[in-house]
């Protein structure tokens, strides 16, 4: 069921500069995790568009959202690389990421509201469960976090098309896992992924 999220949680923490924070890109085997902080510069502005968790929007309603959030609040993106997630693990880079966008932001937030249930260190504010589909701060975040992220991956596609990264964001669709198997991997990769780990292991053994 798709759910309109609100103000409804940024104005209990009784502060006036709340940001929401959202990542996108955990489960790929390859590109960055993107976080997204975004502030609305009042909560009486009139929102012509669609916002909602990302995951629940159409491209096009992702790309009207896009544009209007990125011209309209004040926000930011954060990253950590394929290698960054390799060397710290995916929930640590997800909350590096997360650290970065807010750190990246134009204002310092009194409160941040971030989507899941942990808070990143050094970060002041509170962790909400299905925040996307809540609060319409962290709904944005995800909208610029998946945005970006798929963007990138876009562009690398231009330069890796075997593996249609710009059709399968690197996620682990059967067409990609054949690309690697046939193609082997790359710098973007996650090697510390379990479909990734498993083609570098197969080739060490095949080279032994």
């Amino acid at each position: 069921m798709k759910t309109n999220p609100t103000f409804d949680i940024e104005n209990e923490t009784g502060c006036d500069i709340v940001a929401g924070v959202d990542e996108a890109g955990r489960g790929p085997l390859c590109g960055p995790v993107v976080a997204a902080a975004v502030v609305f510069p009042r909560r009486d502005i009139e929102i012509p568009v669609v916002i909602r968790d990302s995951k629940q929007m159409t491209a096009h309603m992702r790309a009207a959202a896009y544009d209007w959030i990125v011209n309209n609040t004040m926000w930011a993106i954060g990253m950590c690389s394929a290698a960054e997630i390799d060397e710290l693990n995916i929930l640590h880079a997800s909350m590096l990421a997360m650290r970065r966008a807010v750190q990246n932001l134009g204002c310092v937030p009194q409160f941040c509201l971030v989507d899941g249930n942990r808070l990143p260190m050094d970060l002041h504010g509170a962790p909400v469960v299905r925040g996307d589909a809540k609060s319409l701060s962290i709904a944005a975040a995800s909208i610029i976090a998946k945005e970006t992220r798929d963007k990138i991956m876009h562009d690398l596609a231009a330069q890796f098309p075997m593996y249609a990264w710009d059709k399968n964001a690197g996620y682990p669709t059967p067409e990609h896992l054949r690309a690697i198997e046939k193609y082997g991997i790359n710098e973007h990769y996650r090697k510390t992924y379990k479909p990734v780990k498993e083609r570098i292991n197969k080739n060490e053994t095949t080279h032994d």
